[in-house]
């Protein structure tokens, strides 16, 4: 099955933000297209705004002032559903209710051909709910394009549990003809994206909660630490508190109220005060001009601390075995324990250095814990972790190291798994999980998390690189301290590291 041919009108219900992004793609990938809305004038407006944009691009020498022409005597503004009888597909972008979107179907279906490819960009419903009201629900598809739409390559292409192949195979192409990335996806709750994205927003209010670090260190130490190009409380406060809440809040009752997408009582009393973000000039952070009572957006960073003269090496570190020669190359000496096999590093004073293993520091004598990196040598903070009776020598001694490699040191709660392991872990959890239940493939999941959301890296180019128990490790142990069931690995996690090991190690 091919892409809809460039000659097949492509029209677009609903004209809000994401309406408009999707028939401006349509509009400069070649398609005549035609724009409806409900509200007489709307579509026109519509129209108007949309060739406002091409005359930007013109402006900015990313589209030819003649294909800006052409392009806008192919826009047409519906005047009813009539307008639309010949179209080879239709997108609806209306409000997110179900029983709006059901009603405007059953009306298309009486209107278009019977060739005709119908599609919603719902971020949050069924797919398969929504075609449920159509006679023909085979010919129905999720287009889930990113807002932006213009801008962002991502188009989630979601098959309802009625879906034929050839519809999806369809839209998939003719997302891919625009110009746009497409990735395969189940009708499942928050398609991808949104699903497998929960950990990132859920972890960083849980550590806040918990008192662990106000906001903007838990954002610093992700972008600077975990490489992700925003904190969760920016990043939300961009989105709005109210819609990221309400994606949220559908995953979680979608799955049946499940634990691990259980939603933020601080963001619930955040949008009950109105402070929704950006949008309202208030949300994690104060964007008024006078920021009166506002959270700091400055992270706690340490005083500079003295380096310790060596440190002893017990074992390889793991995932952060970069360290040791980071280390060497400030002129620290490391020396190295042959016989041990451990991952840690140990003090002049006596204290420990570890790696964030889902453990708190106060269950052991004077440790100290540092979250995940993705990159240590190019990661510009570090976050530590120590309990009340660490003592100050060694968590000096911990600072000043990390100080020695050019690194912020931001010092927490003693919180298991500290912010970003504990995020990457449950973000490859669920990734394990949804390939194991037919949502998408890792090499789809892996781009969707790239491109929808700008991860550095998709859960399972994450997975192979920390190595295959890591994750599963780390969760285990926080399931030990949190026995909710929100941090238990699953079971696709479970198989995935003990089936390694098995053939690795063999059976004892």
């Amino acid at each position: 099955m091919t892409a809809l041919d460039l000659s097949s009108p492509v029209a677009v219900v609903g004209t809000g933000t994401m309406g408009q992004g999707i028939a401006q793609v349509a509009l400069v990938a070649g398609h005549p297209v035609r724009l409806y809305d409900a509200v007489p004038g709307r579509a026109r407006e519509a129209a108007a705004a949309i060739g406002d944009r091409l005359d930007r691009l013109v402006s900015k020498n990313r589209l030819a002032a003649s294909d800006r022409d052409i392009a806008r005597a192919r826009l047409v503004a519906a005047e009813s559903l009539a307008d639309l009888a010949d179209c080879g597909l239709v997108v609806e972008a209306v409000l997110e209710r179900l029983d709006v979107k059901q009603e405007l179907l059953r009306h298309l279906e009486d209107v278009v051909g019977e060739d005709c490819l119908l599609a919603t960009n719902t971020s949050s419903l069924s797919v398969t709910a929504i075609g449920g009201a159509l006679r023909n629900p085979g010919r129905f598809v999720g287009l889930h394009f990113f807002n932006p739409a213009p801008l962002l390559p991502l188009v989630e292409v979601v098959s309802g549990y009625a879906t034929d192949v050839t519809s999806a195979t369809r839209a998939y192409e003719t997302a891919r003809s625009w110009g746009k990335t497409p990735v395969a996806c189940a009708d499942t709750p928050g398609f991808i994206v949104n699903r497998i994205a929960r950990p990132f927003y859920a972890e960083a209010f849980a550590v806040y909660e918990a008192q662990g670090a106000d906001p903007a260190t838990i954002d610093a130490v992700l972008r600077e630490s975990g490489g992700f190009r925003m904190g969760a409380f920016e990043l939300t406060d961009l989105i709005g508190q109210d819609v990221n809440e309400s994606v949220t809040l559908s995953v979680w009752q979608s799955f049946f109220q499940d634990v691990r997408f259980t939603p933020s009582l601080a963001q619930r009393r955040l949008v009950e005060s109105g402070r929704l973000g950006r949008k309202t000039g208030h949300g994690w952070f104060d964007y008024r001009d006078d920021g009166a009572g506002a959270e700091s957006t400055e992270p706690h960073t340490a005083e500079k601390q003295q380096a310790p003269a060596y440190v002893l090496a017990e074992g390889d570190l793991g995932p952060a075995a970069e360290l040791l020669a980071l280390i060497r190359e400030a002129g620290i000496q490391v020396r190295a324990d042959e016989e041990d096999h451990g991952t840690r590093l140990v003090l002049p004073g006596g204290g420990q250095l570890a790696l964030a293993d889902g453990q708190t520091s106060v269950e052991f004598r004077d440790v100290v814990y540092f979250d995940l990196a993705l990159d240590y040598r190019k990661a510009t903070r570090i976050a530590l972790s120590a309990s009340q009776d660490t003592s100050q020598q060694t968590l000096s001694e911990a600072i000043g190291l990390f100080q020695a490699l050019g690194k912020d040191v931001s010092v927490i709660g003693d919180v298991p798994g500290m912010i970003v392991a504990r995020t990457v872990a449950r973000i490859v959890d669920l990734a394990h999980d949804a390939v194991a239940k037919g949502v998408a493939t890792e090499e789809d999941i892996d781009t969707a998390m790239r491109l929808g959301v700008n991860y550095p890296l998709g859960p399972f180019e994450w997975s192979r690189r920390l190595g295959r128990m890591w994750a599963f490790s780390l969760l285990d142990d926080l399931h030990e301290r949190d026995p909710s069931g929100r941090y238990a690995p699953s079971l696709a996690l479970y198989r995935h590291s003990f089936a390694t090991e098995k053939r690795e190690g063999g059976a004892s």
